[in-house]
């Protein structure tokens, strides 16, 4: 079984220098402690905020400023890009009439990174 991520989770990139926090809006009316996330939480600046610096040279800002640099890798703000919704997902449970998000999903980023969950944000809410 998996554990129900909710807001405040804590979220990682591989390609980000800091963990950010998932920010989840109540609008699904599911609450575990915070408000329950479903797999279309994944909007950039609103329910992930930026990783820090970003250092993936498929970042188009990171690529320039290394560049601009004579080749050394130059980090830039990270804002994230997610290529589509948080993949696997709870395969029964469902939140807002998407799959419920648990803390073994993951998401690509379109700069080549993977956000992962490093603390579903709860601990008591246990989904299928």
């Amino acid at each position: 079984m998996a554990i129900q991520v909710v807001g405040g989770a804590m979220l990682k990139c591989s390609y980000g220098v800091a963990p950010s926090s998932l920010n989840v809006l109540p609008i699904n009316r599911v609450m575990a402690g915070a408000p329950a996330a479903n797999v279309m939480d994944m909007i950039p600046m609103l329910n992930i905020p930026p990783f820090g610096m970003c250092q993936s040279m498929a970042n188009p800002m990171v690529a320039a400023a290394t560049a601009a640099a004579l080749g050394v890798l130059t980090p830039m703000p990270c804002i994230p890009m997610p290529a589509g919704p948080w993949s696997p997902g709870s395969p029964k449970v469902k939140i807002g009439e998407m799959k419920a998000l648990s803390n073994n999903s993951k998401a690509t980023c379109a700069w080549g990174g993977q956000i992962q969950i490093l603390m579903a944000g709860q601990m008591n809410v246990m989904i299928a």
